[in-house]
């Protein structure tokens, strides 16, 4: 019997979805709500590039063409190699664009029995007789709405779009009592390129973040006003953000992606062994954190603009906060045209901004908030059940609670990819397929609920040991040979995928060394 496949999101991960199941067999559905592909490379801000090197960026069987040159294309060029994958592998006809999924709810045993089972799904297989999934899809063309009926579903939605996060303010604080203008970055973003000049030019901006969308604006709006009108960038904390990913001339894939570098991190799992060596070599995790950062405070001239943050490189690979910043930022801080300002928290006045308390205003005409997304509640929002809502939420003090960062152990027929962050998405993410294909396809079977419960119990814990007050963000960053190694031994793949023992340990690891089983 065919078996029903929806796959939600037809970003890069429901790309990837697609190709996989259909390369086992399977019939897939790619419910797309906007009218084309790439997710969060559909419409960025116009100076947006790639924040990975491309040779970390790209399929395991599709090469960037040889036109490409840039290590680090602008969106344009990442949006149309996209498009060509999908193309290439004649994806397009599996996917309905302007479907906007609305929810997804489980039809099967009742609560109590799920509640009882000791496999996942109650037999451990992906597939159940007793169950299947109802997709409730709204076609923003058709203005109609229709529910299909799945027998596995993919959620491939990411945490970089749909809810924006709006910081909470006291009542009479908030951006209602502002007289300028409030916008999140989301739809600064979403402005045609013509537009979002003409809408800051002139104004006094002010850009709360200091992640890669907030750099891009202010330079946007310096680039725009220039010392006439400086645009002012608010921040809580300062981060170790990237001039380049050569410190000191050395890849930076050669310092993080290799197995010697993984020796010296704890690991889920590891073994007295394992735990011994990553204790022995912890000068060695000091130092190479020690290195990056040496080499981004001489590059950027953090320290002559405070900007030297209380936290290691080590922490901001771990939680998937590294980006880029871009070229000529702090240029322009020295100069004036862009601002830096501190502030712990904030509210809002008549003319501006309240920094810390209210002890000062800055007056401006337009703040743009680049405070991220709320992706764990769009992720739950799409559960009918509350029950599944609530799994999926998992706890404040956890990560979203998936095995092998797909599966929920208790939520059957259902995974989830491209939630997790990793410090090449895409290269993460087609893994994550290729193991869930194998997983549909009968390859493997998962363990029993409690395991995958204590493995997951095991990641989080690393994860908060090495990101600290960042570990919600589910990232696998500073692990990212060790994770690939579990995938590869569940598919019975071989994890050492280079020739020699000293390729293997200190050779960098990208997706052409898994292009094939």
């Amino acid at each position: 019997m065919e078996r029903q496949v929806a796959i939600i999101g037809a970003g890069v991960s429901g790309l990837l979805a697609c190709k996989y199941t259909l390369s086992k067999g399977y019939r897939p559905v790619v419910f797309e709500a906007q009218s084309n592909i790439g997710g969060v490379w559909t419409k960025t801000i116009e100076s947006t590039k790639l924040q990975t090197p491309k040779p970390l960026y790209q399929f395991s069987d599709f090469p960037w063409p040889d036109s490409v040159v840039e290590d680090f294309p602008p969106q344009h060029t990442v949006l149309h190699y996209v498009e060509s994958y999908a193309r290439h592998f004649d994806l397009l006809r599996h996917i309905k664009f302007n479907c906007k999924v609305i929810s997804i709810s489980y039809d099967g045993p009742p609560a109590s029995e799920m509640q009882a089972w000791a496999l996942w799904g109650g037999t451990g297989h992906p597939f159940s007789s007793k169950g299947k999934w109802n997709v409730t899809v709204h076609d923003t063309h058709a203005l109609s709405t229709q529910v299909y009926e799945a027998d596995f579903v993919i959620i491939c939605v990411g945490r970089f779009s749909g809810i924006p996060n709006i910081p909470e303010f006291p009542t009479g604080k908030g951006p209602q009592v502002f007289q300028g203008k409030v916008m999140h970055s989301m739809d600064y973003a979403a402005l045609d390129y013509a537009s979002a000049k003409e809408l800051v030019r002139g104004k006094r901006v002010a850009v709360v973040g200091f992640q890669k969308s907030a750099l891009d604006i202010a330079m946007e709006c310096s680039t725009a006003n220039g010392m006439d009108h400086p645009c002012t960038v608010i921040y809580r904390s300062e981060h170790w953000n990237l001039p380049d990913y050569l410190p000191w001339g050395v890849p930076i894939a050669c310092l993080y992606l290799n197995r010697f570098s993984e020796l010296s991190i704890h690991k889920p799992g590891e073994g007295l062994l394992l735990s011994l060596i990553a204790t022995l070599l912890s000068p060695v995790r000091w130092g190479l954190s020690k290195f990056v950062e040496s080499h981004i405070n001489h590059k950027l001239r953090l320290k002559k603009f405070g900007m030297v943050p209380n936290h290691s490189f080590l922490q901001e690979l771990s939680s998937c906060l590294v980006s880029t910043v871009p070229e000529d930022f702090y240029n322009r801080v020295e100069k004036g045209s862009i601002r830096l300002k501190k502030a712990p928290n904030f509210s809002f006045c008549k003319e501006g901004i309240l920094i810390d308390g209210g002890n000062e205003t800055l007056k401006v005409d337009m703040v743009i908030l680049a405070t991220g997304f709320k992706g764990i509640e769009k992720l739950r929002d799409i559960f009918v059940s509350p029950t599944f809502q609530d799994c999926i939420d998992g706890s404040a003090d956890n990560t979203v609670p998936l095995y092998r960062e797909c599966i929920h152990p208790r939520i059957p027929q259902l995974a989830v990819i491209g939630f997790s962050e990793s410090l090449a998405n895409l290269y993460t993410s087609e893994m994550r397929c290729r193991w869930l294909a194998e997983l549909l396809d009968g390859t493997f079977k998962l363990p029993n609920i409690k395991e995958m419960e204590e493995d997951v119990a095991e990641w989080d814990k690393c994860m908060k040991r090495y990101a600290a007050k960042y570990y919600r963000r589910s990232c696998i960053g500073a692990l990212h040979l060790w994770y690939n190694d579990q995938l590869c031994k569940d598919m019975g793949w071989n994890h050492k995928r280079k020739k020699g023992f000293l390729a293997e340990l200190f050779e960098p690891y990208g997706p052409t060394d898994y292009a094939h089983p």
